[in-house]
């Protein structure tokens, strides 16, 4: 029977983009555009929303740059490339992109007519600026006392096609104004004051000791004792359990232990390939890389992760620099390193460009650029082959390589594997990888899932080998991280509670139940919903619960079986729900991704609130929010990387 919904009762809405509770919702197909109808300049400051139009678009594009026509010379110029066999026009592929971050659009003028004089005008495109000052671009101007307006021959190679860059009738005699000016090197390298002083160094198994947790502790090196694959062959996305041995990890201060719901930091080092390929593209002579060096900070926390903001001087290695204290990959460019990139372009079409792309002129491609798939600095680099820019200024303009996060998935103080008399002290994780494609045509995975996943497969290698893989003596550099998260924080060992997790967010709930069932049967007690895409290939720790799991455990399948999702289980124990809400002990967690399934999961469980409480949906909301408060509803979300896939830039 269909219930009656009072006034401000909504479901979560169904859009062409997202489904309410699709974990993943879709690229958008269709993005309107909005056009401006002409405005007086004196109404100028008077614009407003009514002055707006949305016409659909069926075919998304990127923001570009003014367009002009096209000057006779020019077509003249392309039609004599064509003929010669040197130049070919191919229609760009559609772009992915990161995020929606369509400029309302790339005409300066409508810009001033929409935004008007206020500066609380501004406040109508936020939303839809990708903060780094695409809405304030000014038009390219040719300049009346140049005869020629070639467009700037682009650089022929397939790094630079990749970023499907729109230059317009951009050349070089283009005029571009407010150009960023080059940022300062605050890195600088010198020779030791002493050379004869030993250094050594480990590289390619722990980062440099100056990477510290928070001194004086220093990141310690887990030995992988085992490592296996989750998911079945033909999953979407791989997850890799991993078994770490922590026998030996030193005592802190106070009472602080590795607990169930906590989250240890990895720190993962950029892989050594690309480690390699960055060197050769920046000229970085082989006898270098790992000679040791005096690095020389003028302030600010790198190359270390915690301390004062200060300037430092340490012994290390240009290799020991790139490998675990530099993000090569997950963070798009900014403008400062564009223009570090014009600054030491030998070729003058790629110095425009980059110049192109640091100026006024150029914001709406640059915000192209930053929203579009990933890149990475080697990619910049091999689009850009004439600049070699000095290795201290790059590092000056990187990000700093953060550590990942990632949730136990059991008890750790139960959990100890035998090794002779002595009883080794191992804690779990679930990890899941998320590939994206690179411009090379093959998979992009994040920093701290790759270098998971590499360790995972040679431990895997040397099982099917026969060998054993504790000789390869693989480590994880770690330390006890986020032990007071949510999860660590409100678990109990008594009460009723529901765990509802989505993929590799059903980790941590594992650990719940293995921790309950030292005092006591969990059934009635305990209730898992595990959201997955098929339980023949997707569903991880099946029949590793500690219990008969038919009776605690509802999996709800949303490519495969009942194509339902979390959300749905949710509005079927209705009923259940309530009594949880409502028992003064009763708890429940939810872990996955915020968006679709972290929201749906909030959104169902108003629903229920309304149907349940004979509530409106204000009161219904209002009523959660007071549970929230009371640690009776504690959702983590996947942003904290507890146990997660690295969507990141960082991952």
């Amino acid at each position: 029977m269909d219930h009656f919904h009072p006034p401000g009762h909504t479901c979560c809405p169904e859009t062409a983009t997202s489904h309410p509770h699709d974990p993943i919702p879709l690229e958008p197909k269709e993005i309107p555009q909005i056009t401006f109808p002409s405005v007086d300049n004196r109404q100028a400051s008077q614009s407003s929303v009514d002055s707006i139009t949305y016409t659909p678009s069926s075919t998304p594009e990127s923001p570009l740059t003014p367009a002009t026509e096209p000057e006779p010379q020019v077509d003249d110029l392309l039609e004599e490339l064509k003929d010669e066999g040197t130049f070919e026009i191919t229609p760009a592929p559609p772009r992915e992109r990161r995020s929606s971050s369509k400029p309302i659009t790339v005409n300066p003028e409508k810009v001033k007519n929409l935004l008007g004089e206020g500066a609380s005008n501004a406040s109508l495109i936020d939303k839809v600026c990708c903060g780094e000052g695409c809405c304030k671009l000014q038009a390219l101007e040719e300049d009346p006392e140049s005869s020629n307006h070639l467009p700037v021959l682009v650089p022929d190679n397939d790094a630079f096609r990749s970023l499907q860059l729109k230059l317009g009738p951009l050349s070089l005699e283009s005029k571009l104004t407010k150009t960023l000016d080059l940022s300062a090197p605050v890195v600088s390298f010198a020779p030791l004051s002493n050379p004869n002083l030993p250094y050594e160094s480990s590289v390619h198994k722990n980062p440099p000791k100056f990477v510290t947790p928070h001194p004086p502790y220093e990141v310690f090196p887990a030995k992988v004792h085992h490592a296996r694959e989750l998911t079945k062959p033909g999953a979407e996305k791989k997850t890799y359990h991993f078994d770490l041995d922590i026998t030996d990890y030193p005592e802190e201060s106070g009472t602080v232990d590795f607990v169930v719901g906590g989250a240890i930091g990895v720190c993962a080092p950029n892989d050594d390939k690309i480690v390699d390929e960055l060197f050769d593209l920046l000229g970085v002579l082989r006898h270098l890389r790992d000679k040791p060096v005096t690095l020389k900070t003028t302030g600010g926390r790198w190359p270390t992760i915690w301390g004062d903001e200060a300037p430092r001087e340490l012994t290390t290695t240009r290799r020991e620099l790139l490998t675990w204290c530099s993000d090569l990959q997950s963070y798009p460019p900014t403008k400062p390193l564009l223009r570090l990139l014009a600054e030491y372009a030998e070729a003058p079409n790629e110095k425009k460009i980059l110049m192109y792309l640091s100026s006024a002129q150029g914001q709406a491609a640059f915000c192209d650029l930053r929203t579009g798939p990933h890149l990475t600095i080697t990619q910049l680099l091999h689009a850009f082959p004439s600049s070699k820019p000095p290795l201290p200024h790059i590092i000056s303009l990187l990000s700093t390589l953060m550590p990942r996060f990632y949730s136990l998935s059991q008890d750790p103080l139960i959990s100890c594997r035998r090794d002779g008399s002595q009883c080794r002290r191992i804690i779990e994780m679930a990890v899941t990888v998320h590939e994206t494609n690179n411009w090379r045509g093959g998979p992009r995975k994040g920093v701290g899932s790759g270098f998971l996943e590499r360790v995972a497969q040679k431990i895997m290698a040397a099982t099917e080998q026969g060998k054993d893989p504790l000789a390869l003596d693989l480590r994880v550099p770690m330390f006890r991280g986020l032990m007071a998260n949510p999860l660590a924080r409100q678990f109990c060992m008594d009460g009723p509670m529901m765990l509802i997790g989505s993929g590799v967010g059903i980790a941590p709930f594992r650990g719940f139940v293995h921790r309950r069932l030292m005092s006591e049967n969990v059934t009635n007690k305990v209730w898992v919903v595990q959201g997955i895409r098929d339980s023949l290939l997707d569903e991880i720790y099946s029949g590793d619960w500690g219990v008969q799991e038919d009776k605690i455990k509802t999996i709800v399948q949303s490519r495969g079986g009942t194509h339902q999702y979390v959300q749905d289980a949710v509005r079927h124990q209705a009923d259940l729900v309530w009594f949880l809400l409502n028992t003064l002990d009763g708890r429940i967690f939810v872990c996955g991704s915020q968006k679709g399934m972290g929201e749906g999961v909030e959104q169902a469980i108003i629903d229920v609130v309304i149907d349940k409480g004979n509530l409106n949906g204000e009161e219904a909301a209002a009523f959660l929010e007071g549970k929230k408060k009371e640690g009776q509803y504690i959702a983590v979300s996947f942003p904290i990387r507890l146990s997660t896939a690295e969507n990141e830039p960082g991952g």
